[in-house]
């Protein structure tokens, strides 16, 4: 394995703090992997790795030695790229939200499969807040303000808001006309939880120039998106979510738009990806394509 071969070795160590996963992820042999990183210590009169037996983290030379590592490895992807005017090749990882991708990436990915034919993608979906570097995902499309200062972000799009309710809920609680009503009348909403800052979020309206956050009271918490929208057509409660996902419900009477004149802020768009590692080429393809396509 030549020293290139070998620093992509490394840094996909250091990023899933496993050789097993490193070796999965670059379809390796687990033995070929620890020689590698066996004969680069050697080579460099230095330990890079700390082993224990749940995970395996970088000394501070190994810390070092992988910041250089990515520069090195972007600047040859960058250099072989040019001369060979090769387009974009490899596996891209991706996490996306999930009604996200189904609603509005999957749709679109055909056209960006076209125009890179060598890019193999690999789309996680999920609601949980993933460790981008850890867990060796490329990027994410994340809703919502960030908050995780070691990501690069670009900004895709906004989302409009709606609240809603179902016809049994309303026809039980009332149909609320201003917000104060919404504490005044009995009414609750269906908890949902972020994994982002592990809290319940509050339902928010603007209102003349402001922005006002309302808690009411609930009986179910969530934390996925699917089961949020289910707990409101099981008439559990109020919910606030992107009228993307509502708008057909709306239209087939399944749940009842709520107070339209004071929508919720919309929500941002964004892609992200580490600070720690400069972008491949068939990273900056996917990034150009959603911006543009957002």
């Amino acid at each position: 394995m030549d020293r290139f071969d070998a620093m992509r070795v490394f840094a996909r160590i250091v990023e899933r703090r496993s050789f097993t996963r490193a070796a999965d992820d670059l379809a390796l042999p687990r033995a070929t992997v620890t020689d590698a990183i066996k004969a680069l210590e050697s080579r460099l009169g230095v330990r890079l790795l700390q082993r224990t037996t749940r995970q395996v983290t970088p000394t501070l030379e190994g810390e070092v030695f992988y910041g250089r590592c990515l520069r090195l490895i972007a600047d040859m992807e960058d250099a072989e790229g040019a001369f060979r005017n090769t387009r974009p090749r490899g596996p891209l990882r991706i996490e996306v939200h999930g009604t996200l991708a189904r609603h509005l990436l999957f749709p679109r990915l055909p056209a960006f499969l076209d125009a890179y034919p060598d890019i193999e993608l690999d789309v996680s979906e999920g609601d949980r807040y993933v460790d981008l570097v850890r867990e060796g995902v490329d990027c994410a499309v994340r809703v919502g303000e960030l908050r995780d200062s070691d990501l690069i972000a670009r900004r895709l799009t906004l989302l409009a808001e709606a609240t809603a309710a179902s016809p049994g809920y309303c026809k039980r609680h009332g149909t609320p006309t201003d917000i104060d009503a919404l504490q005044g009348d009995g009414h609750v909403m269906v908890g949902f939880k972020s994994t982002a800052i592990g809290a319940l979020l509050p339902l928010e309206f603007q209102h003349e120039g402001r922005v006002r956050h309302v808690t009411l009271p609930t009986r179910v918490r969530v934390s996925g998106a699917d089961s949020y929208v289910g707990a409101a057509f099981a008439g559990f409660g109020i919910i606030q979510a992107p009228r993307y996902r509502l708008d057909d419900y709306f239209a087939a009477g399944k749940l009842i738009p709520l107070l339209e004149l004071f929508p919720p802020l919309p929500s941002p768009v964004n892609i992200v990806y580490a600070r720690t590692r400069l972008p491949s080429p068939r990273l900056r393809a996917f990034i150009e394509w959603a911006s543009n396509t957002f």
